[in-house]
């Protein structure tokens, strides 16, 4: 490149001036004041209440640059409790209930019925992670969860053990709440506002399976059929996973006989209890055929 050159740059990259600012030599009453460095290398200055739209904007960008680099074109969404057990945990929660209460004894009894939907969220990340669905040079359906433990371990490990990535989506809390093992660590991400996260969860959603869960699966889980009810977004296959618990906690047909959502609401999702027949239901949405190369 030559300074005449038309195409070369004409100014130096950010990264290059600050090698420059941190390498001057003199160090003066002026250079060591705060107000001196550089804005975007002074972290003070960007965690001011003033600076909350550029972080805003930062959490946005950051994890979909490094999805797009990724050549992540889709993504399945899987949402579900951090407390269910695994099969093998399971008999563990139940013995170590025996000398609390009977309220105790209930929940870890009930705790351990639904361990067999880690397993069927592993069973499905894994069964979706083998097909390498690509179109356009870009991965689809590639499994992203909350990075966190139980239903979305469960998750990430599928994929992991199918030979796959997987996307984690964490949230900073006031305990401790680290990434599980099994989420690729490039596509490991962390968030500050809970906002940006969701939206991030359902940017390149093309399925979204829903197992028993909290109020953070709640909240996930009706602020998509929200969506999509209203027509805000495109609707896409949303799988409830254990009809029994969601019909026992929530009574759908009663919002429908209340007047308060329509009956034709309740067709927003599909019902289903194994792997197999969440695929078997995003196939037919998509017209997926398994006998269809679906590589490039």
């Amino acid at each position: 490149m030559t300074e005449k050159d038309l195409t070369d740059r004409k100014f130096y990259r950010a990264g290059e001036e600050t090698r420059f600012a941190e390498g001057a030599p003199e160090r003066t009453p002026q250079t060591a004041h705060p107000a001196y460095k550089l804005a975007f290398r002074d972290t003070d200055f960007l965690l001011r209440d003033e600076l909350r739209p550029v972080r805003f904007q930062l959490e946005l960008l950051k994890p979909e640059m490094l999805l797009d680099e990724a050549r992540v074109g889709s993504t399945l969404v899987m949402y579900g409790s951090a407390r269910i057990p695994s099969p093998a945990q399971a008999e563990a929660r139940v013995e170590a209930a025996k000398d609390g209460s009977e309220y105790d004894q209930k929940v870890a009894a009930r705790l351990a019925e639904k361990a067999k939907y880690y397993e069927e969220a592993y069973r499905l990340a894994r069964l979706v992670s083998e097909k390498g669905i690509i179109e356009n040079g870009e991965r689809q359906f590639v499994v992203t969860t909350g990075g966190g433990p139980s239903i979305m371990e469960a998750g990430n490990r599928g994929a992991s053990d199918a030979g796959s990535e997987s996307i984690g989506l964490n949230i900073v809390l006031p305990h401790e709440q680290a990434p599980n093992p099994y989420v690729t660590p490039y596509l490991s991400f962390q968030f500050h506002y809970f906002a940006l996260r969701k939206m991030h969860f359902l940017l390149r959603a093309r399925a979204v399976a829903v197992f028993p869960g909290g109020f953070g699966t709640f909240d996930e889980f009706f602020e998509l059929v929200t969506l999509i009810q209203t027509g805000k977004m495109k609707p896409i296959p949303i799988i409830l996973f254990g009809k029994d618990f969601w019909t026992r906690v929530i009574d759908f047909e009663a919002l429908a006989e209340e007047g308060t959502i329509s009956k034709s609401d309740l067709d927003l999702f599909t019902w289903c209890e194994t792997a197999e027949e969440a695929w078997a239901c995003i196939c037919e949405f998509y017209e997926i055929r398994e006998s269809t190369d679906l590589t490039d």
